[in-house]
């Protein structure tokens, strides 16, 4: 039997109408670092994304299925291009601008995009590339920045205002197959070559509904969102449309990511909301412990890309009265997975305890561990194993290239299709992830597991440190031992002995680490996260200066 329903398909076109018409006055504020923020409404928002359609179709000759780029900080015109590029069924791409050259090269070519959105102050990123990026026909530069930069440039260049002037507000957005790719994004390729991602118009629709939820952000048309978190980095984890769909209004903070200037914009602006990773918010509160500044607006900040410190965590609860929340999400998840908003019905402990987990899995994530033996562990918040997920929004397979066919490599796909993570981790009862590692760098000493982000989290609850990051390392007896990296306080010396006292008694004596060095910051990667392999290659090629306790 089937139901009586009409089958009406989830188009990102739908989120855009319904934010330009029911939500018109919500806004979209960029920072611009003159004190003078520029405001955009929804409705305007809403109809220059159809004057982008009008001239990406009519002069740029973009049609259904084509790539379009973009190279851009956080601002009203990318949040157009959001809106407008896939709603005319086109593909948006948007592009890592941490990225080295030599990925950024491969990932525009791999994706074979015809038009790259720029703004004006990332000509000096782009224009030595140019003549490497082979499908592209055409540029489109966004703001202030020197365009002689560009000069005999292959590429046609267009100014984005001018391609816009004059042109309809009202577009005829096709009615596509909600199966149709909207957007991609590429994985940071921390190993070998990144990979592309191809979210649907349904994933995207879904994904926004579910951001919207009291068990994930809890937005809605009272808020005000800062997205600090790059809408490079997998649709901004999906704020940009479930804003536009619930009318939330946002708060673009531009090229200004430093801590001083998201303390103004937090102070001036009053978000009730914002999203990042961890060390954003790392650096924003030593800048406010040195320079105090009101943001008390802020109801809640969703902190994502790696494990929040609990130190970090209880910091912002009791200096600062803003709640941190956990979420856990990939490129290859759209980005959400689990948000770590505690149940109903617990005490201010145990509400801490789910706070302190990566956070609890929606009815559309669907997800399971795998142990060392292949076989599915319990949900018993003990029996660790690799995390495995499938979902309306996960990814069954990797962009092949123009033309080519999907790809599924086995590491990254289970036989029966799921996602295979590289998360360690275990799962309460209730549906509550705890991640204890990545797989790639879990410390296996004597047989036994080490957990190298129970390690990071001790050691960054004590004052002399600010960051910490633990590896493993060859050791002739025990196979792996963890090797300890600390980043410390200004003023601060290494004190070797004190720190591994610190640690007995949180953790067991055996993974305690016999191996100590100072790093003046953790290398990172494009999108913020710890990158350990650079730690990992320095330790061997005996560049650090370790000590041996």
């Amino acid at each position: 039997m089937l139901s009586t329903m009409q089958d009406t398909p989830l188009l990102t076109s739908r989120i855009l109408e319904h934010g330009r018409i029911v939500h018109g006055a919500a806004t979209v504020t960029t920072w611009t670092g003159d004190g003078d923020p520029h405001v955009r409404t929804y409705r305007e928002a809403g109809d220059r994304a159809a004057q982008l359609a009008h001239a990406l179709r009519d002069v740029l000759r973009i049609e259904r299925g084509d790539r379009v780029a973009t190279l851009m900080w956080n601002n009203a015109e990318h949040l157009e291009a959001y809106l407008a590029v896939p709603a005319m069924g086109a593909v948006l791409h948007t592009l890592n601008l941490r990225l080295p050259a030599g990925q950024l090269t491969f990932i525009v070519n791999h994706a074979a995009d015809r038009v790259i959105l720029v703004n004006g102050s990332l000509l000096p990123l782009l224009a030595p590339l140019l003549p490497h990026l082979e499908p592209v026909e055409h540029l489109v530069v966004v703001g202030p920045g020197d365009r002689s930069l560009l000069d005999g440039c292959r590429p046609a260049v267009h100014e984005y205002e001018e391609l816009l002037a004059g042109r309809p507000t009202a577009y005829p957005w096709p009615e596509l197959d909600e199966r149709e790719a909207a957007a991609m994004c590429y994985t940071s390729g921390t190993t070998g070559d990144p990979k592309g991602v191809v979210y649907s118009h349904r994933s995207v629709y879904l994904h926004s509904l579910q951001v919207t939820t009291k068990e994930s952000m809890g937005l809605d048309a009272h808020d005000r969102t800062l997205p600090v978190v790059p809408m490079f980095h997998v649709n901004a984890w999906g704020l940009p449309h479930a804003a536009f769909m619930a009318g939330v209004s946002m708060i673009m903070p531009d090229r200004f990511l430093q801590p001083a200037p998201l303390a103004e914009m937090i102070e001036t602006l009053r978000p009730t909301h914002a999203a990042a990773v961890p060390t954003i918010w790392q650096a924003l509160l030593a800048e406010l412990t040195a320079r105090p500044r009101d943001v008390s607006s802020l109801r809640q900040v969703t902190i994502g890309g790696s494990a929040c410190p609990p130190a970090l965590m209880k910091a912002f609860d009791e200096q600062l009265g803003v709640r941190l929340c956990h979420a856990w999400g990939m490129t290859e998840t759209s980005p959400l997975g689990t948000v770590a908003q505690p149940p109903a019905g617990v005490n201010e402990e145990e509400e801490w305890a789910y706070r302190l987990t990566q956070g609890r899995f929606p009815a559309s994530v669907e997800a399971r561990l795998i142990g060392p033996d292949g076989s599915v562990m319990p949900w018993d918040g003990t029996s660790a194993g690799e995390l495995e997920v499938r979902g309306p929004w996960i990814t069954g397979a990797y962009f092949g290239g123009a033309g080519a066919e999907p790809e599924r490599p086995e590491d990254k796909f289970s036989p029966d299709g799921w996602l295979r993570t590289g998360d360690v981790g275990v799962i309460s009862p209730d549906g509550y992830l705890t991640l204890t590692d990545r797989a790639k760098d879990v410390i296996k000493s004597g047989g036994e597991w080490i957990s190298s982000v129970d390690l990071e989290n001790h050691l960054m609850a004590h004052p002399d440190v600010t960051e910490a990051a633990v590896v493993a390392v060859p050791d002739d007896r025990w196979g792996e031992r963890p090797l300890a990296t600390v980043v410390l306080r200004s003023g601060a010396a290494p004190d070797y002995p004190a720190l591994r006292d610190f640690l007995e008694g949180r953790v067991a004596h055996w993974q305690v680490p016999e191996r100590w060095a100072v790093l003046e910051s953790v290398p990172k990667t494009s999108v913020g996260k710890f990158d350990k392999k650079v730690i990992r290659k320095s330790y061997a090629d005996g560049e650090l200066d370790v000590t041996l306790l």
